[in-house]
């Protein structure tokens, strides 16, 4: 029996709150092709720092791999991979196309980036839920953490996350990871938080392998009280799901344990 290979297919994956989740990565890259590069993120080092939207992946390649799945259960499909998955120019015409043939619900997790572009805000609001990153309060934070592509600026990124909530129906969250060098900024993080008011808050602290010490319980724990009010989930208090693989064996890496 031949083992099916999946290039752009690496679910299912656990998420918090969609349930079962199936991944479709839109960037599929050797290597990681961002406008951010994090220091807490698992996939190490980005490659090809960029602002440049552009086709990576044909559509139909993506509709060939769902075609193709064994039965799954799943709740929701969910675009995320090896970078910034708005960097797919074509990300909109994947979503339409993957509606066509899936009755799931459908994800988009974003650094938040390229929100603030017209075309991108479009792509999005063909999700049902799109959770937005968002890990600093001010410029010098921003540049810290997230070593964003030298053109892109917090306060533009806050603005259009903001303005995407006032403009669509889109069940929205907000990703934040915090660690030693945001953690005293909390306070103004979660104001920010509350002025955009999203569905739900994800905290995170870095438990996948990586170059940066997650923060402790407690300390998280402190950090969830100035977002109280809002609809949060704590990552040490989130319920553990197994990760199963369809895919290659850069499921893990791309996905992690958490």
């Amino acid at each position: 029996m031949v083992r099916q290979t999946y290039k752009y297919i690496y679910g299912p994956v656990p998420s918090w709150r969609l349930g079962s989740s199936l991944g479709i990565d839109p960037i599929s890259q050797n290597e990681k092709v961002c406008t951010f590069d994090c220091i807490y993120c698992q996939l190490g080092k980005t490659k090809y720092l960029t602002s440049e939207r552009k086709m990576f992946v044909p559509a139909e390649e993506i509709i060939k791999e769902l075609d193709s799945l064994p039965s799954l259960k799943i709740d929701y499909i969910t675009f995320s991979g090896t970078g910034e998955p708005t960097l797919a120019e074509n990300l909109g015409e994947m979503i339409k196309s993957v509606r066509k043939v899936r009755r799931e619900k459908i994800a988009v997790l974003t650094n938040s980036s390229l929100t603030h572009r017209e075309d991108v805000m479009k792509d999005l609001s063909l999700a049902d839920f799109v959770a937005f990153k968002l890990d600093a309060p001010s410029q010098g934070v921003f540049e810290l953490v997230n070593y964003p592509e030298k053109n892109i600026k917090i306060d533009t990124i806050i603005r259009s996350i903001k303005n995407f909530s006032s403009c669509y129906r889109v069940k929205l969250a907000l990703q934040i990871m915090f660690m030693e060098e945001n953690k005293i900024y909390a306070e103004e993080i979660a104001r920010i938080a509350k002025e955009i008011n999203p569905g739900e808050v994800q905290l995170n602290t870095p438990l996948r392998l990586c170059g940066t010490k997650p923060l402790t319980k407690d300390e998280m724990d402190r950090i969830e009280g100035y977002f109280r009010g809002l609809n949060t989930v704590s990552v040490y208090k989130a319920e553990k799901r197994s990760v199963k693989s369809i895919s290659s064996n850069d499921t893990l890496r791309r996905r992690g344990k958490a």
